[in-house]
């Protein structure tokens, strides 16, 4: 019988999506609907400058689609906007709210994922505090966040060691440079450009999904 830590635990794997900052909330359901159809279950809404009515809409719409195929929905940054939708978690970068303060407005059943850049010790740390999931990165040249800050490679192989909660890797990940964190056993891998600034979504889905698929499947042998 699974605990509700292994639960949250396995939630967090393959490629994790992360939304592309729009005004239009019927194209962001359709890049969203065409990469689930590709086999992503992993979704983090992010907005950073809509307003909260725009927010509360599109992330709205977004639980709801990822309930359809059984998904899973985070909300970058906003506590409040996971709660009040009914999101499955929230992710919190260092400026964002405290782990403690999510962790009271969330609850104990809802993914709370913190990003640790290239901070191992932070890592630890999150943890410790309750954390449900770390990310660090960026692995390569980002679109998204040019000036972030740089993770090494092996720092995905110490942390896999030293942690027990899943890992994610973020930062200019595509099809052709994710087989080097999937050789150092990420959990996930969080995608937006490579995802949804293509011309066919669901096709890039696809393939990226395989990627992940095939590690898998290796590991069962």
């Amino acid at each position: 019988m699974m605990t509700m830590e292994s639960m949250k635990h396995s939630q967090v794997s393959g490629i994790y999506a992360i939304t592309p900052q729009t005004e239009d909330t019927a194209g962001l359901v359709t890049k969203v609907a065409a990469a689930l159809a590709g086999g992503v279950r992993l979704v983090q809404y992010r907005n950073k400058t809509g307003s909260a009515r725009l927010r509360r809409a599109q992330c709205g719409a977004l639980v709801e689609r990822l309930r359809d195929v059984n998904g899973t929905l985070i909300v970058n940054d906003d506590s409040r906007l996971a709660v009040d939708v009914d999101a499955d978690g929230v992710h919190l970068g260092k400026d964002d709210d405290s782990l403690a303060d999510a962790r009271r407005r969330l609850g104990v059943d809802r993914i709370i994922g913190v990003s640790c850049y290239n901070d191992l010790a932070r890592a630890r740390a999150l943890q410790a505090a309750g954390a449900d999931y770390v990310a660090f990165g960026s692995f390569f040249p980002s679109i998204t966040k040019p000036g972030a800050v740089c993770a090494p490679l092996d720092l995905l192989s110490r942390a896999k060691t030293e942690l027990s909660v899943p890992v994610v890797a973020i930062g200019g990940i595509n099809k052709d440079n994710a087989i080097k964190l999937i050789e150092r056993d990420a959990d996930a891998l969080a995608v937006l450009s490579a995802l949804f600034c293509v011309d066919d979504v669901e096709e890039e889905a696809r393939v990226l999904t395989s990627l992940m698929a095939n590690r898998d499947l290796q590991l069962q042998y």
